[in-house]
């Protein structure tokens, strides 16, 4: 019994040093922690990378808030960008699906559908460096009272427009602390 807690504990012993070891040389296989600011650990400052970001504004009251999620998320709350590098383009497609439909016809819940096409321009050359989709949906369900109705789907335009952001703001600070 002593023998395998004693070999148990020498194993861990020899992975707690060899962790070090391998973690090491990530720096030279391009692999570093995203938000490190370190020029001594491949750091890239993504966040100063984000805050100088240009978002250009998207129409409609969901594409106002996925611009000011990106905005708040970016700066953290504060200016717009003002010598930027890269201008961020959103077109948004909103839908609704209806789910559990009743025997009568009548649907008992929804699913928001929020998807979002992007640009990542450069702004020096006008090219596009980055661009993709992203993809935001919410379950919210139907009510009797009309009231209940609309600000169920609020909510969840605005979960939906949330989620978006979070995703774009990962993919974006993936690529900037890659990008020269």
């Amino acid at each position: 019994m002593r023998s395998v807690s004693r070999r148990s504990a020498i194993c861990v012993a020899l992975a707690c040093a060899a962790v070090p070891m391998l973690v090491a040389g990530c720096g030279d296989s391009g692999f570093h922690p995203l938000y490190a600011t370190s020029p001594l650990i491949g750091g890239s400052n993504v966040a100063a990378k984000l805050a100088s970001l240009e978002i250009a504004p998207i129409p409609g009251r969901v594409g106002q808030r996925v611009r000011n999620e990106m905005i708040f998320q970016s700066t953290g709350g504060g200016a717009e960008a003002v010598n930027p590098a890269y201008r961020l383009e959103i077109v948004l497609t909103e839908s609704i699906s209806a789910t559990l439909v009743q025997i009568s016809g009548n649907s008992s819940g929804s699913v928001y559908n929020l998807n979002a096409r992007f640009r990542l321009i450069r702004i020096a050359d006008k090219s596009v460096a980055l661009q993709g989709e992203s993809n935001g949906r919410i379950m919210f369900e139907r009510f009797e009272s009309v009231y209940s109705n609309v600000r169920a789907r609020k909510d969840a335009e605005d979960r939906a427009a949330s989620t978006v952001a979070d995703d774009l703001k990962s993919r974006l600070a993936a690529y900037l602390s890659n990008a020269a």
